[in-house]
């Protein structure tokens, strides 16, 4: 498959091929054609997606990370680095913006783009510095009475020894607590893979949405494949299992809204689904800033506990 494609898209690489083949020497009325039935054929494969082709969508090396989207939903981005303890984590991008004339501090977990940028971001998997520089910007925005929107992307929370050492699980699981009973509006968005605690650390919200082909759950596929049948070729069969695409988890609760992507996942089209992400936030907005901070909480922790099921 050409670069930027998977594999389950191949019959309409093929079709976009034969339309620049046919561009090239002028044949109009061919190339009309074959883009209608391009147009018929991207319907039709996108709207029937499989849980391990949403998996390929949510990790596809063009989809947009949260810079991404910052650079084209908020104006005024102001990058804060630090926790204030030990030091930075690239992986983590938080500050202060504007998203039309509404105040936010945003926090978001950033992949990168290249080479060099994903090594420096760890490839989008915190360590503990990033999740306590993330509790800092949100008691801030609690401070100056601002809402916060958080976007979720990363595959896990990273596991090395280093990160071990300085608290990892206890820096996951003080944002849990603290998030939890955070006296300002919380928006959540998840934009790509919402690994395990890696991405819980910083979902805890009053909205959650999750775009289209986003996936979130508690093991990536692979692992799960690993663990059950000793046999990582089975990670499609997880990811059915696992439940972990955005409709699914629309329907049991654990989300609040799906958030639209452009024909093709987000990938295709970046502003586009900028424009639809940042509509999306901004309703969840309006509905949340008409909430005394008190009742805020409150709701949040009866949401948390309302979600799932179990018999005593």
């Amino acid at each position: 498959m050409p670069e930027g494609w998977l594999d389950f898209e191949e019959p309409l690489v093929e079709v976009i091929n034969r339309i620049q083949e046919l561009g090239a020497i002028g044949a109009k009325d061919e190339v009309a054609r074959l883009r209608d039935q391009a147009a018929r054929l991207k319907k039709k494969l996108y709207a029937n997606l499989t849980p391990w082709q949403r998996v390929q969508l949510a990790r596809h090396p063009r989809r947009p990370h949260a810079l991404d989207y910052l650079e084209r939903i908020t104006t005024d981005f102001t990058e804060l680095h630090g926790d204030r303890a030990f030091g930075d984590d690239p992986a983590i991008v938080a500050g202060p913006c504007l998203i039309e004339d509404h105040r936010f501090i945003v926090i978001g977990q950033e992949k990168g783009r290249d080479t060099r940028e994903r090594v420096r971001r760890n490839f989008g998997s915190p360590h503990p510095e990033g999740y306590r520089k993330a509790l800092r910007l949100a008691r801030m925005a609690e401070r100056f009475g601002l809402p916060v929107l958080t976007l979720v992307d990363t595959a896990g929370a990273y596991p090395g020894i280093g990160a071990e050492e300085r608290g990892q699980a206890e820096a996951i699981a003080r944002n849990l607590r603290e998030f939890a009973v955070l006296e300002t509006p919380v928006i959540v968005v998840v934009t790509g893979e919402g690994g395990s605690g890696g991405a819980l650390a910083i979902a805890v919200g009053d909205r959650v949405l999750m775009q289209e082909n986003a996936v979130y759950s508690v093991i990536s596929p692979e692992g799960c494949a690993s663990i059950l049948w000793r046999d990582n070729a089975r990670a499609p069969d997880a990811a059915r299992a696992l439940r972990m695409t955005a409709p699914d988890l629309l329907e049991f609760g654990v989300i609040d809204e799906l958030v639209p992507e452009p024909a093709g996942g987000a990938h295709q089209d970046w502003d586009e689904a900028a424009a639809l992400l940042k509509r999306a936030v901004l309703k969840a907005w309006r509905r949340l800033a008409k909430l005394p901070c008190g009742e805020l909480v409150a709701n949040r922790i009866n949401r948390l506990r309302g979600i799932g099921a179990y018999q005593a």
